[in-house]
């Protein structure tokens, strides 16, 4: 992928059955990433969420909207989610909850990895301390380009300055789903930014003082949407 590194981006959150959730991670270590990406999926990372025991969330990336479709039917009609999706689906409650989304500028997409992906079997011991926050505004209009100025040019230093700086931000992608076999949600305008934390209690005093522009509020509809992620062991985003 030239330019940014994935174009187009879908944020997935799973709700599953109790229990279930270190169930399904143990498999999609093993089994869903190295294959996914030998489909041209770029698995960006993947995460427990630290307010819902039972929520699985995951990021991955493509070159472009076509090349989503092709990558997607690869993926889901080839050999190792065909052995594997009886158990994987038997992990979930609902998997239908996608931002399909875009970096919001040309420097607003994902940085390259720090380090390469740890190897499959490595033990619990060394899922990584750090964590990430998501950050995700609405509005009842798309988040133009002037919101993107106001966010890199005001919002981003106070954030960064408050120890939160952003990883990436990026906003809804309007194109029409290219895979249809899997829904992602329509009809919203959200505009969500990633930071990494090198603990929860580095994350946690953040947020008890945000530092955000005063303009922010009269910018977006209601109330941000906030997920606290810990990288799994293999979570190349981390």
């Amino acid at each position: 992928m030239s330019g940014l590194r994935y174009p187009v981006v879908e944020l997935r959150q799973y709700t599953l059955h109790p229990g279930q959730r270190d169930v399904l991670i143990s498999l999609f270590d093993r089994e869903f990433v190295e294959s996914q990406e030998a489909a041209g999926i770029a698995i960006v990372g993947q995460f427990r969420d630290l307010d819902d025991p039972d929520r699985f969330v995951w990021i991955r990336g493509f070159a472009s909207m076509p090349a989503r479709a092709a990558a997607l039917a690869a993926f889901y009609g080839g050999p190792v989610w065909k052995q594997h999706a009886a158990a994987a689906n038997a992990t979930m409650i609902d998997s239908d909850n996608v931002l399909l989304l875009r970096p919001a500028s040309a420097r607003a997409g994902f940085p390259a990895p720090a380090a390469p992906r740890p190897a499959a079997g490595q033990p619990a011991t060394a899922t990584p301390p750090s964590c990430l926050l998501v950050t995700i505004y609405y509005r009842d209009r798309p988040f133009g380009p002037a919101f993107t100025s106001f966010f890199e040019n005001e919002a981003r230093p106070l954030l960064a300055g408050s120890g939160a700086a952003p990883l990436a931000w990026l906003q809804t992608e309007y194109a029409e789903n290219t895979f249809p076999a899997l829904p992602v949600r329509t009809g919203e305008h959200v505009f969500a930014w990633l930071a990494r934390f090198p603990s929860p209690g580095h994350l946690d005093a953040h947020l008890r003082a945000p530092a955000f522009s005063p303009a922010l509020a009269g910018m977006i509809t209601g109330k941000p949407q906030r997920l606290r992620l810990a990288p799994t062991g293999r979570s190349l985003l981390r």
